[in-house]
C-alpha cells in the first residue's frame, strides 16, 4: 500500500484519514477555528495525548493549520487549511451516507 501513496487517490486518502479521530476533528474544524481545549470538550472520549498526536498528523498532512499566539499563557488555534477546506464536500457526503445508513439500521 505504501508504494501507492501519492499515486492512487484512494490509498492516499485512506492514509491521510487513517487516524480514528481524523474525520471528527475535520468536521469540528469545518464549523470554525477551535482551540485545543474546545476540541477536547467536543470530543470527551479522546485523550489529550491521542488528540495531540492526531492534530500533529493532520497538520503534517496539510489538512489543518496550527496558529500559536505568543501570549502568556500561550494558546493555540486550529483551523482547516486550504486543502482541508476542500474536504468539506466529502464531509457533507459522509453525513448524507451516515444518515441514510442510520435509518437503514433502525428499520
Amino acid at each position: 500500500m505504501e508504494k501507492n501513496y501519492n499515486k492512487c487517490p484512494y490509498v492516499t486518502t485512506q492514509k491521510v484519514l487513517q487516524g480514528k479521530w481524523a474525520i471528527l476533528i475535520l468536521y469540528h474544524l469545518s464549523t470554525g477555528t477551535k482551540r485545543f481545549s474546545e476540541l477536547e470538550r467536543l470530543m470527551p472520549e479522546v485523550t489529550r495525548t491521542v488528540l495531540t498526536r492526531q492534530l500533529r498528523q493532520l497538520e503534517k498532512d496539510k489538512l489543518i493549520n496550527r496558529k500559536i499566539f505568543p501570549e502568556i499563557p500561550p494558546h493555540v488555534e486550529y483551523s482547516l487549511s486550504n486543502v482541508g477546506l476542500k474536504f468539506q464536500k466529502v464531509l457533507d457526503e459522509i453525513k448524507k451516507f451516515g444518515l441514510v445508513y442510520i435509518a437503514e439500521l433502525n428499520k
